[in-house]
């Protein structure tokens, strides 16, 4: 093997160690539940599910998985967005 590439090789080993230099800002992805699939994206640090629970809580157990799981290259925002979940609207 090139010694070049054997260099690369070493080199991306060691950013695979450190998640922490990368932080996506935008992302798509589809989340196989446990009862459906669901397409949960990332924009400008802010999520989004397509999943009932998310339209009524904007957080749901599939972005919330996606926050733990990417949680070193996520920036500030998306790390937290919308965990300060809003109550439902009861009175109807």
């Amino acid at each position: 093997m090139h010694s070049d590439m054997i260099g690369k090789i070493e080199k991306a080993r060691r950013y695979a160690a450190e998640p922490e230099r990368i932080k996506f800002s935008d992302l798509r992805a589809t989340f196989h539940g446990g009862n459906s699939d669901h397409i949960i994206s990332l924009h400008d640090g802010h999520w989004s599910c397509d999943c009932s629970f998310f339209k009524m809580w904007s957080t749901c157990a599939h972005v919330m998985a996606m926050q733990r799981i990417l949680h070193p290259m996520l920036t500030e925002e998306a790390r937290y967005a919308d965990m300060a979940v809003p109550q439902p609207d009861l009175s109807s």
